[in-house]
């Protein structure tokens, strides 16, 4: 009896360390990478941002940190919507296991980070 009851323990516990994990995403897990388009515009570099989700979930109203962000192309406020120092991507609809991508113009590369998310797993 006490062999079953310490089996049975051990399974719970090895079940709650991996419900643990499902779930669970970081700011880490949206990857933004940029690549040159080999396009200038007006003078300037044309620059192609890929926005992925590697979370276990979808998630939804991503912002990104924008602050003195400016391009000289116009970027798709459904993909990337610019409020003062912030972006919200997707117009805050949910980002599946995939990519989103926005092009935008200036002299120098911009760093965008993640600033927060929601998890949108059903």
């Amino acid at each position: 009896m006490a062999n079953s009851t310490i089996k049975i323990l051990g399974i719970v516990y090895f079940l709650s360390l991996i419900s643990q994990g499902f779930g669970q995403c970081f700011s880490t897990d949206i990857i933004t990478s940029q690549k040159r388009t080999g396009v200038t515009l007006q003078g300037k570099t044309e620059w192609i941002v890929t926005i992925t989700n590697k979370c276990s979930c979808p998630v939804k109203n991503v912002v990104l940190n924008c602050k003195e962000f400016q391009s000289i192309e116009p970027i798709n406020s459904s993909i990337l919507s610019i409020q003062g120092d912030l972006c919200l991507v997707n117009a805050g609809q949910p980002i599946y296991k995939d990519s989103i991508q926005f092009k935008y113009a200036r002299d120098t590369i911009f760093l965008f980070n993640t600033k927060s998310f929601e998890l949108f797993c059903s």
